[in-house]
């Protein structure tokens, strides 16, 4: 018998809580649903009252996996002092996505009271316009199957089940629920609320009156580092707790959930476990965009020049770290917060990046620069031209960019890519115009500020220096 033979299970009878009833209903089983908002759940006071049945997305694995620990998993907290396991009870039932007639049974259930969502931007089948896309294949097919069937049809789409859902539950007249996206798209309960109605719509119009009656739309703003798990995560649980917890998460110590919107039917107190309930969740989004994703972006493009691969490395470096208070400097004096909110978030930065156990590589946050550049750079760069300032510490992001389209640093991996690399062909001049005519900043005053700093990066690069 192998050592690992010899270690057990996860098992309600052992660990953990007795499974509480289900009053949340979760679509998306993944690792951040499971280091966030499951998390948040688990350490609520009252939390025995609040049970979650979640769902997968395509692979019912999770599913199976879970099952057989009684829904149990280990959270790994991976701070700088070491890793902490923590067991995490609030998932009260697993299924597979595709079990539908345990979806449409929560939904008919008057005790659900929320429905949370973690599916990335993809799973609402957006079109263009910020709509449903009524060409997407999975779209029409849902809409298909529930006007032949609204009560049994067969969906697959996210919006498909939703809308499978709110039929069910309009039929039994459970009452009023809250719908609570928590994936990382601005004004993502909006967003989740227009492609839902327009599937509604489509499949019978008088669902959307009493949906307007009985569903609350909740947009939030969701942080916290969760990387994927590795056989190190699940080898450290072993030999920390003796279970064999092949669904460990990783994540780091720090979290953040602010919402906005009401709870018709009640949630848990998250508030006491450090979420926010706001009345606008705009500006702090904002804040997480240039501040965090803002500094991830100048590491990855300018520090992987320098030769750093993780987030950590590059912060240690006092050039790169230098490049991120000058980028924080800039950013803050547009932010819409209270000055010493954003000075704690940037005090919190330092410490999230600075931690070495959480590796978070540069290429990785490198990828996909044209979707993101733009909503990050661009912003802040208009706002400091609007004040007739040309600030390098904002313009950085941009030069470290065209650097790394250039051959510098992290590869390129890009939707664009082709496209891209015509922008940088030639001379550090022609490309450098290129770029801030693609991303409509033609203010002649950027030219030379941006041209000097990407042959300053060009230089340096592989130099470590």
């Amino acid at each position: 018998m192998s050592a690992d033979d010899r270690l057990r299970r996860l098992s309600r009878d052992v660990d953990g809580r007795p499974a509480a009833p289900v009053r949340i209903v979760h679509l998306g089983l993944g690792n951040f649903f499971r280091a966030h908002a499951a998390w948040y759940t688990d350490r609520a006071p009252g939390a025995d009252a609040w049970g979650i049945a979640a769902f997968t997305g395509r692979s019912p694995a999770a599913a199976e996996a879970l099952s057989a620990q009684d829904g149990l998993y280990t959270l790994l907290v991976r701070g700088p002092e070491g890793p902490r396991p923590e067991i995490v009870s609030s998932l009260s039932a697993v299924h597979p996505g595709d079990d539908l007639a345990a979806l449409r049974d929560y939904f008919s259930r008057p005790e659900l009271a929320v429905v949370t969502l973690t599916v990335t931007e993809a799973g609402y089948r957006r079109a263009a316009d910020g709509g449903l896309d009524r060409e997407d294949g999975g779209v029409s097919a849902d809409v298909a199957a529930l006007l032949v069937d609204p009560v049994g049809g067969t969906v697959t789409t996210t919006p498909g089940r939703l809308v499978a859902g709110l039929l069910a539950r309009r039929a039994r007249g459970a009452g009023a629920l809250a719908i609570v996206p928590n994936d990382n798209v601005p004004d993502n309960g909006a967003m989740v609320a227009r492609v839902v109605t327009d599937l509604a719509d489509a499949v019978d119009p008088t669902l959307r009156a009493w949906v307007d009656d009985h569903v609350s739309w909740v947009t939030t703003m969701v942080d916290r580092i969760t990387p994927r798990t590795t056989d190190d995560d699940r080898d450290e649980v072993r030999s920390r707790t003796g279970v064999d917890d092949p669904e460990t998460v990783p994540t780091e110590p720090y979290s953040e959930w602010v919402l906005a919107g009401s709870f018709p039917g009640g949630r848990p107190d998250w508030e006491a476990v450090g979420a926010r309930v706001v009345d606008d969740v705009a500006p702090f989004e904002q804040r997480k965009l240039w501040l965090l994703n803002g500094a991830h972006s100048v590491l990855a493009y300018g520090a992987s020049i320098l030769g750093h691969e993780t987030v950590a490395d590059a912060i240690a470096d006092p050039r790169a770290r230098a490049w991120v208070e000058e980028w924080w400097e800039a950013a803050s004096r547009h932010l819409r917060l209270p000055a010493e909110e954003v000075a704690g978030y940037r005090d919190a930065l330092l410490a999230r990046f600075s931690n070495a156990s959480i590796r978070h590589l540069l290429a990785q946050i490198a990828a996909d620069g044209s979707q993101k550049v733009p909503i990050r750079a661009v912003p802040v760069i208009a706002a400091e031209l609007a004040q007739d300032r040309v600030e390098p510490g904002a313009t950085r992001m941009v030069a470290a960019w065209v650097a790394h389209l250039r051959g510098h640093g992290a590869p390129v991996t890009d939707t664009r890519a082709e496209m891209l690399q015509e922008l940088v062909a030639g001379s550090v001049g022609d490309a450098v115009d290129r770029v801030l005519g693609w991303l409509d900043l033609d203010a002649p005053a950027l030219h030379d500020v941006v041209v000097e700093q990407v042959t300053e990066l060009e230089s340096a690069s592989g130099s470590g220096t």
